[in-house]
């Protein structure tokens, strides 16, 4: 039992590769003492795998995120696609509040339904306040429900300067924000790489086959002008100016810019393009595990299913820059020792550890690759049974 329980890989040693420390006392604040962002009120740079900052200017600084606040209500939507609470083909009907929404919209009337998928287009491409109140309510009732189930998603990311007042950033509800929040959310999002199958499309129809034929264009430019650009969300009104978070991937390595507070949209493209250039000249990633990697399994305590896969939550890598390299990377594999049923897919029962010269730099959850209801006393008399008809033998 003691192997499924606790599977500890020591003496990992990985050559030529130099891990950046990812506290903020060692991040790289500046490149290399040119300012990237000059007329931004903040900005910030990551690497998605290992979360390490790579460059940022004021990213603590609380300001309207406008529509880049659907990346969380993105983030709910595909959650719940991937906990099996809604499906792709689901039909969502449009309340009549939520065809009122104004600012960019699929003008969906009051009692139009459409599917997950098309509501999630009309989301990401043309960053639609209506789509987002339909499916907010569809997940929680009511937009007033589902923004509080915003806010606690952030408070579990440990967001301390976000808090949301509707799904969709819409001027006057007082959303607040900042670029390094902002980061972690995408970083979140971006778990689920179905996302970009929306998010990097620049144009597309909604309602094909009918005489109200509607054309998105993607409000982010760069997945069209910048090579690698995949997502995620611009933002604009008259408080915020324009705003954006974007993601790229280039030779398996994907970062994430975030400008709040740009003047203008031309200003808000060349300032995430200079910051994603400087990403791509400077870093490179190792790739260790894929999102859903088996690691291991965990016994379940009177489980319908007694054993259940420990899986990665997120992609692992290792980041270095180019042409640095150092010795000595250990990995850690815990799995916890005592799960009781029921166990829902994707609940928390191990963490993957990555230390570099005793150095935590990667700690990532480890979680249940599919659920384990609580066994009938059926199952578990014929269980025990089995267990005495053995040990007679």
């Amino acid at each position: 039992m003691k192997r499924f329980v606790s599977l500890i890989v020591t003496a990992f040693l990985l050559t030529m590769i130099c891990v950046p420390s990812t506290f903020a006392e060692e991040k790289e604040q500046k490149s290399e003492g040119v300012e990237l962002t000059p007329n931004v009120k903040s900005a910030i740079l990551i690497e998605r795998d290992t979360g390490t900052v790579l460059y940022e200017k004021n990213s603590h600084e609380q300001l309207p995120p406008a529509s880049m606040t659907k990346i969380m209500t993105m983030l709910l939507i595909m959650e719940a696609i991937d906990k099996g609470k809604l499906t792709w083909d689901e039909k969502i009907r449009a309340s009549e509040y939520a065809a009122s929404m104004g600012g960019s919209q699929i003008f969906l009337e009051p009692g139009e339904e459409m599917t997950t998928k098309q509501m999630l287009q009309g989301i990401a491409i043309a960053s639609g306040n209506d789509a987002s109140v339909a499916m907010a309510e569809r997940l929680a009732g009511s937009e007033e429900a589902f923004v509080e189930m915003m806010n606690k998603k952030a408070k579990e990311l440990g967001l301390k300067n976000t808090e949301f007042k509707s799904a969709t950033g819409l001027p006057g509800k007082d959303d607040h924000s900042t670029a390094h929040d902002m980061s972690i959310m995408a970083k979140e999002l971006l778990k689920y790489e179905d996302i970009t199958k929306f998010t990097s499309v620049y144009e597309s129809y909604l309602r094909e086959d009918t005489d109200k034929k509607f054309w998105l264009v993607n409000t982010n430019r760069l997945v069209k002008f910048y090579p690698g650009v995949d997502g995620l969300k611009t933002g604009f009104t008259n408080e915020a100016k324009y705003c954006l978070t974007a993601t790229a991937e280039k030779e398996g390595m994907r970062v994430i810019a975030v400008v709040f507070g740009a003047p203008t949209s031309k200003e808000r493209n060349a300032q995430v393009t200079k910051m994603l250039d400087y990403a791509f000249s400077q870093y490179k990633t190792h790739p260790m595990y894929e999102r859903n990697a088996s690691l291991g399994k965990v016994a379940v305590s009177k489980g319908e299913k007694k054993r259940v896969e420990a899986v990665t939550s997120e992609p692992i890598s290792l980041l270095t820059k180019k042409g640095e390299g150092v010795e000595n990377v250990k990995q850690s594999i815990i799995l916890d020792k005592k799960v009781k049923a029921p166990v829902k897919k994707g609940d928390k029962i191990g963490v993957l550890k990555i230390e570099q010269d005793g150095k935590t730099i990667i700690e990532s959850p480890l979680v249940a690759k599919e659920s384990s209801k609580q066994a009938s006393w059926w199952t578990l008399y014929k269980r025990a049974m089995g267990m005495f008809t053995k040990a007679g033998e």
